[in-house]
């Protein structure tokens, strides 16, 4: 590598490091907002009630139905709840195409029937003449006014369906199956993160938040309810609060925002919106990586100055890509060398290109994960609970896949709050969870 490649390099990796100080702001300020989001409406981090209340024994027992709705698929699924803390699942994905996620909602709402009456159709459950309880997984911005009951405030995670937003997608959906004859009640609508700390706590009931750490990113907790100054229902329990922190920071006070996350933001069909999740979530990293190898290329410091067509368009540089590199330990980085030319057809690369790549890959993923961890401390300082055993059940692709996220999250959090109090919280992947926590919440509801 050249003194001006090195300096150059070493500028791009610069704008993506963190400090621990910069960490410590980000959770103060964190906590500030979300006391804004228990005490009003329409503040940044929303904090909504999600009429879902106490928590699970793990005893609990009977057949639901769910539903998971938020990104690539729709998840249909038949989960029986055994008693002690033990299910059995049955389920069917089913691909959402990009014409559906930007079309009218109804066109998406009978899609979802459709799918809902084949999988019935299929797993001999439709010739029951007892309505089915649903759990609806709907992994959007929902302003819930009872526990089946949501207005949609916006999108998110490349969807755009017209006619929803300031909608209840419930009714919308519930429509769709009375129109289709589907003997089936929507019981719950639930938020991916509820339904992930829901069906963890079912197993270990002691859980304390549930994380979606995937192509998108948000979190939910447990709330002593006389805390919440917004809330007018019952104040003497605790209930799950949806924290909807993905659009953390939109004001840009603390967030550590660089020429290339800007970039990446305003070229993103929802400019200025979801800033947090924009620097944490899997839909993300790989563009902002792509942006930063531009800069570089253009600089001709990188691949001789030369790009491609494919890694000019927009998106075409995945997560998934970097997961890849990030684990090629092979002398002459080839399955990096693959990726650049096979995949994106760049027309040559050296060695010294791989390992510019590379590091820029580590910079971006260990910002993202230094960032994820800050929200789990604003958490646990919010509620009091540094210091005390916390399990964080954590689903999503970054998180499950993504080279040292969880390890990289974790040193973060030690920075933040010190080793002793991040050696009392634990990870643990919830893989799939919010199909389950669906089904528990549908019982809950039910059962009410």
């Amino acid at each position: 590598m050249t003194e001006a490649q090195t300096v150059a390099v070493n500028k791009v990796v610069d704008a993506f490091t963190v400090s621990d100080d910069r960490l410590s702001k980000i959770v103060q300020q964190f906590v500030i907002e979300m006391e804004k989001g228990l005490d009003h409406q329409g503040a940044t981090i929303a904090m909504i009630p999600s009429f879902v209340a106490g928590r699970c024994t793990g005893d609990e027992k009977g057949s639901f139905m769910a539903l998971d709705l938020g990104g690539t698929n729709l998840r249909v699924c038949h989960v029986t709840l055994l008693g002690a803390g033990e299910h059995t699942i049955r389920q069917q994905k089913y691909i959402v195409s990009e014409e559906l996620k930007t079309g009218p909602m109804r066109h998406l709402c009978d899609f979802i029937a459709d799918c809902v009456d084949s999988f019935l159709t299929e797993n001999g459950t439709s010739e029951s003449h007892e309505v089915i309880q649903l759990g609806y997984t709907f992994s959007f911005p929902v302003l819930q006014t009872s526990i089946n009951r949501g207005v949609l405030k916006q999108w998110t995670k490349g969807f755009n369906c017209s006619g929803a937003v300031g909608k209840d997608v419930t009714i919308l959906l519930q429509d769709s199956f009375r129109r289709k004859n589907i003997n089936v009640n929507i019981a719950a609508i639930v938020n991916d993160t509820v339904g992930t700390l829901m069906a963890y706590a079912y197993k270990h009931p002691e859980t304390t938040m549930g994380v979606i750490m995937g192509t998108g990113f948000n979190a939910s907790y447990y709330e002593d309810m006389s805390k919440v100054k917004k809330w007018t229902g019952n104040k003497d329990e605790e209930m799950v609060i949806n924290m909807e922190c993905g659009a953390f920071d939109c004001e840009r006070r603390v967030l550590p925002m660089n020429v290339y996350d800007n970039k990446m933001d305003r070229e993103s069909i929802n400019v200025h919106q979801q800033l947090y999740e924009k620097m944490v979530a899997g839909m993300y990293l790989g563009e902002i990586t792509r942006n930063a190898m531009l800069d570089l290329i253009d600089q001709q410091f990188l691949f001789n100055g030369e790009s491609s067509n494919d890694l000019n368009k927009n998106w075409s540089f995945e997560t998934a890509y970097m997961s890849t590199i990030e684990v090629d330990e092979s002398d002459d980085l080839s399955d990096t060398g693959h990726i650049l030319e096979s995949v994106l057809s760049i027309p040559s690369t050296t060695l010294v290109d791989r390992q510019i790549v590379k590091r820029l890959c580590n910079a971006v993923g260990v910002r993202a994960a230094r960032l994820a961890s800050c929200h789990i401390a604003g958490v646990l300082t919010h509620t009091g609970k540094v210091g005390h055993d916390c399990i964080v059940a954590i689903d999503g692709s970054l998180f499950e896949f993504y080279p040292n996220f969880g390890n990289n999250m974790g040193d973060a959090l030690a920075a933040v709050l010190g080793e002793q109090a991040r050696s009392k919280v634990k990870f643990d992947l919830a893989r799939d969870g919010s199909g389950l926590g669906a089904a528990i919440i549908a019982m809950i509801a039910a059962k009410k």
